[in-house]
């Protein structure tokens, strides 16, 4: 990387910044995450290779403005993990579950001089939307603020349901929108509730979501027919036909 970064290097590399390489590093994790649920060895580690790419030429970078390298990057999270885990390389002994290692968490983030105003301090603004709902409200669970019972959090689900109806009646846009995400995180909320990780129960819902259209898709095909032709009534019975496929 020094090479592709150096006056007789690549003209592509050396103009890169951190800021310009932020798509390539959220675009290679995705790929990454992509590779590890699709159970492909081969694919992972291609793809953990980009990612690791994208880590050397942030070093790279901050080598050059003489803020750190590589090493410091390795040498940096090599003493977080001892620090982090006093059972493995030290005497904490009380240590002994998982639980009591997350109850310890905040504690040595502490020491390490990140203590927060807020609870809800460290959460990335640049998160999905979604994700940032889930850890928002894991976080607020933390001292208790939660629902109580499955049934509470259904009758707010129906009241947002119906604040967003009032909002299309009156065809105010800006309200809609505001109550569509109201209930989007309140979605977000009941699946977080009910244990459910809403990254996992979306991906797989998306998968089936893909599996049932490219079907409708052949059978149309099949059937000299195209989808943007029929009507949703005959849209609808390839739906359901894709349903008793079980897909």
């Amino acid at each position: 990387m020094e090479k592709l970064r150096s006056p007789q290097g690549c003209p592509w590399d050396r103009k890169q910044t951190h800021e310009s390489l932020v798509p390539y590093l959220i675009e290679e994790t995705y790929e990454t995450v992509d590779a590890i649920r699709k159970g492909n060895p081969d694919n992972l580690k291609e793809e953990l290779g980009d990612l690791l790419l994208q880590v050397v030429f942030h070093s790279q970078i901050a080598k050059e403005s003489g803020h750190f390298d590589i090493y410091d990057v390795v040498d940096a999270i090599a003493k977080k993990l001892v620090f982090r885990h006093p059972h493995v390389f030290g005497d904490r002994k009380d240590i002994k579950t998982s639980e009591d290692v997350l109850k310890e968490w905040d504690k040595f983030k502490e020491r390490e001089g990140k203590k927060k105003d807020s609870l809800l301090d460290g959460i990335p603004q640049s998160l999905p939307a979604w994700e940032r709902a889930y850890k928002l409200q894991k976080r607020a669970v933390k001292v208790g603020f939660d629902w109580e019972n499955f049934e509470g959090i259904k009758e707010k689900m129906e009241e947002e349901i119906e604040e967003l109806s009032e909002a299309l009646k009156k065809g105010d846009r800006e309200k809609l929108e505001e109550e569509a995400g109201d209930l989007l995180f309140m979605a977000i909320n009941l699946v977080r509730f009910l244990g459910v990780n809403p990254e996992l129960a979306l991906s797989k819902a998306n998968e089936k979501f893909e599996k049932r259209f490219r079907y409708m898709e052949r059978r149309a095909k099949e059937m000299g027919k195209r989808l943007e032709d029929m009507s949703i009534d005959e849209m609808e019975l390839l739906w359901q036909e894709a349903k008793e496929k079980m897909l």
